[in-house]
């Protein structure tokens, strides 16, 4: 089975680019999707973040906003939350992976947002990296995630440059021009890994 990994920083339009795949058949393991489960109310992750950060959960499950705000703020909380999250989401990776080769899929796909930062190139044949201009990204994740353009170029500021994930790329997915265009190079792309 050949593993596909999927990652670009926030709105680069790896949304666009996992909804694709899915729809030609190949499954997609959403780390992001893991780690809002891991959180939620009865989440596997949720007394090990209490512990580790005192009042955050309210209500049985993660207050995500309190919790992001501290872990901008402070370098080692982020290493907390990643040392508890990261064994979860790897663990919930290999299941997903084990159950697609039992499924006889001939292609899956890891969407990582971390893929480069946490390894998980090594365990991908290929890597796909979604990418676009900047301002594209800034008013992408303004618009889904009301948030400020200081909170936008700060959580920006946190991960791997573009310019890094795009010289570590196998295949670069451009996803500013439209969304035509990017399904246009996702949809050959899907080609070639069927061939």
């Amino acid at each position: 089975m050949k593993v596909v990994g999927l990652t670009g920083g926030i709105g680069m339009g790896k949304s666009t680019a996992a909804a694709a795949f899915r729809r030609a058949g190949m499954p997609v393991f959403d780390a992001d999707a893991v780690v809002h489960r891991l959180q939620a109310k009865g989440g596997r992750a949720v007394p090990a973040i209490e512990a580790a950060f005192p009042g955050i959960v309210r209500a049985g499950e993660i207050d995500r906003p309190a919790l992001r705000r501290h872990v901008m703020a402070e370098t080692a909380a982020l290493r907390r939350l990643e040392a508890i999250i990261h064994p979860l989401v790897r663990q919930a990776e290999r299941d997903f992976l084990a159950r697609a080769r039992r499924a006889g899929k001939r292609v899956a796909v890891l969407d990582i947002p971390l893929l480069f930062e946490t390894g998980g190139d090594r365990r991908a044949d290929l890597v796909v990296v979604v990418t676009a201009p900047r301002a594209v990204q800034i008013a992408r994740v303004q618009r889904r995630r009301h948030m400020s353009r200081a909170d936008v170029e700060a959580v920006i500021g946190r991960q791997m440059p573009d310019r890094e994930k795009r010289r570590r790329a196998d295949v670069l997915v451009q996803t500013g021009l439209s969304r035509h265009h990017t399904l246009l190079q996702i949809r050959r792309l899907i080609g070639g890994l069927r061939a």
